[in-house]
């Protein structure tokens, strides 16, 4: 009887932990992150240094990044990313509705 329960006690361990594994967030986030690569390429203003920033978003239900703030030591940067990103829809479904992000963004000169 022992035994049996020690058996049930590690199939529930092994469901348990098959069924929380069900989405990769790293995988998810990824894609996103390529999303978000494509929206700035091409900037509209002229860069003569690397410019860098730090990135805090959010997605609402329809999709859409919503920014929350930008941290860079460039307004012109701050504007574009704003512009560049702010409810423009992703691609794919994410369910992340609730979770921010925090991304780094270095824009180079090409």
């Amino acid at each position: 009887m022992k035994k049996l329960n020690v058996l049930l006690l590690a199939v529930a361990f092994a469901v348990s932990s098959i069924a929380s594994a069900g989405t990769n967030p790293t995988k998810i986030e990824n894609a996103l992150n390529k999303e978000i690569k494509t929206l700035l390429k091409k900037p509209s203003f002229k860069i003569e240094k690397e410019l860098i920033a730090y990135v805090t978003f959010t997605l609402n239900s329809k999709g859409e990044i919503v920014v929350l703030s930008v941290d860079s030591k460039s307004e012109t940067l701050d504007t574009f990313i704003k512009s560049r990103l702010n409810y423009k829809k992703v691609g794919a479904q994410y369910d992340f509705e609730a979770k921010v992000f925090r991304m780094p963004v270095r824009i180079v000169e090409e």
